[in-house]
């Protein structure tokens, strides 16, 4: 790494720790008032959703309308988990996170199983077989009898495993747990919460993009606003199934425990991890498929495969984005994760620009103060006004700007790293005709024959 390279890094996380300690001590000694810290709180969580939104539609060109789903559950599965910490609804204070955790370790058990098993080729071998023996129409029936059959072994080989991680991880967490002071126990299972609520999110979106990443464009759209719109049904009467939800009402008794300090590091270490990410092989053969796929397969790359890891580390992201966001209102309604509603992350990395981290952190914390500020500034009854207001601030933007506020730009440790040129040594046979090469001027042989 080059020295501005190395200076540029350093920078960036020394200006990451001011603004910390500003915002902090403005926070602690009432220099802002508890509304606006939420608001800049808030503003941070927006960024963490957007980020894994850019990741799926701007650095991977996959036009995604159900953020928000992913966002909710996110939002509700960490939760289920903290609620359940202080209330006991479950019936055992780490009821809710072992079953979380157990229907994870089962799904990736299931999924694993059956790739390792590789059921797509095994049926279509299979079928292969049976048409020396039967029609092709009851070979085809009887090979996906198989596929299916194998399938629903992995499923009940991933469901005893969770099964069995469901019964002993409360045994082995919760002595763990009790010989730490309380607040260290209830910030452990805060983050332990936060991260089950991610991994899930992930896991459900890479279970539902699978199928769907056939679909391209305008089509995979449409697809995702659809589990949007199931999952905001399914929300409205979550209490049929876990009454603690409470369904249409809203969940309450949740504990209030997202900070500054929990909100702005998580935005940072979502950066980071974003930026190091896209500038790997995997991000830039990622970056390759939204250029042109037909391109990038003939390279040899696992389109599918990117666009997999892509969508599911999107929907991480944005699941860890609920659970903060959850914690930081201590109140979920099925209203706030509507589907009308996901278009806001949509909005925000349009604005800040496609394919631009520094846009997507600029325009998530200008949406909430504009938002919020309009609120304040425009006279009693007339706050709603500001849905009026601030699509025209954004209609003149995309015409003056139709790239973004910053497209195809990035700040400080946010941009990408130069490689460093590296001596290459010659073979011996080869060192003189280089070195002539090197030293003679353009156009003179030295006395070679080229």
């Amino acid at each position: 790494m080059k020295l501005s390279q190395k200076l540029s890094s350093w920078l960036t996380g020394v200006v990451a720790i001011v603004i910390f300690v500003a915002v902090h001590l403005l926070i602690s000694r009432k220099g802002i008032s508890p509304y606006w810290a939420q608001v800049v709180q808030m503003g941070c969580v927006t960024a963490i959703t957007c980020i894994g939104l850019n990741i799926i539609y701007g650095f991977n060109g996959q036009f995604s309308l159900g953020h928000i789903g992913f966002y909710a559950i996110g939002a509700y599965a960490s939760a289920l988990v903290t609620k359940d910490w202080r209330s006991q609804w479950s019936g055992s204070n780490l009821g809710a996170f072992s079953l979380i955790v157990a229907l994870e370790i089962g799904a990736v058990v299931a999924v694993t199983v059956v790739g390792l098993l590789r059921v797509g080729s095994l049926r279509k071998r299979t079928r292969e077989w049976l048409q020396a023996y039967v029609s092709n129409f009851e070979a085809k029936f009887l090979s996906t009898l198989v596929a299916l059959v194998i399938t629903a072994v992995a499923i009940a080989v991933g469901a005893l495993m969770g099964r069995m991680v469901q019964t002993f991880l409360p045994s082995l967490l919760g002595p763990a747990l009790e010989t730490v002071p309380p607040n260290v126990a209830q910030n452990a299972i805060f983050f332990l919460a936060l991260i089950a609520g991610a991994i899930l999110a992930g896991l459900v979106g890479f279970l539902v993009g699978m199928p769907l990443l056939t679909l391209t464009s305008d089509y995979f759209g449409i697809a995702t606003l659809g589990f949007a719109i199931m999952m905001y049904s399914a929300l409205q009467n979550s209490d049929l199934i876990i009454p603690t939800m409470k369904g249409a009402r809203g969940m309450v008794g949740i504990p209030r425990l997202s900070t500054w300090a929990w909100v702005f590091w998580f935005m940072v270490a979502v950066t980071v991890i974003t930026r190091n990410f896209l500038y790997s092989s995997q991000g830039r053969a990622m970056v390759s498929v939204r250029e042109d796929e037909v391109a990038a397969k003939a390279m040899g790359i696992d389109v599918v495969q990117y666009k997999a890891i892509a969508f599911a580390m999107g929907c991480f992201f944005a699941g860890l984005a609920g659970g903060l966001y959850a914690h930081l209102y201590s109140f979920l309604h099925p209203s706030t994760f509507h589907f009308v509603k996901g278009f806001d992350p949509l909005i925000i990395i349009v604005l800040g620009g496609l394919g631009s981290m520094t846009g997507t952190i600029v325009a998530s914390f200008g949406w909430a103060f504009v938002l919020e500020g309009l609120r304040v500034i425009l006279p009693q009854g007339f706050e709603d006004w500001r849905f009026v207001i601030y699509p025209i601030i954004l209609l003149v933007i995309m015409l003056l700007r139709p790239q973004g506020l910053f497209g195809g730009i990035e700040l400080g440790f946010l941009k990408a790293p130069r490689p460093a040129l590296r001596e290459v040594k010659a073979a011996p046979a080869l060192a003189e005709p280089i070195q002539a090469l090197a030293t003679d001027p353009p156009g003179q042989s030295n006395g070679m024959e080229v």
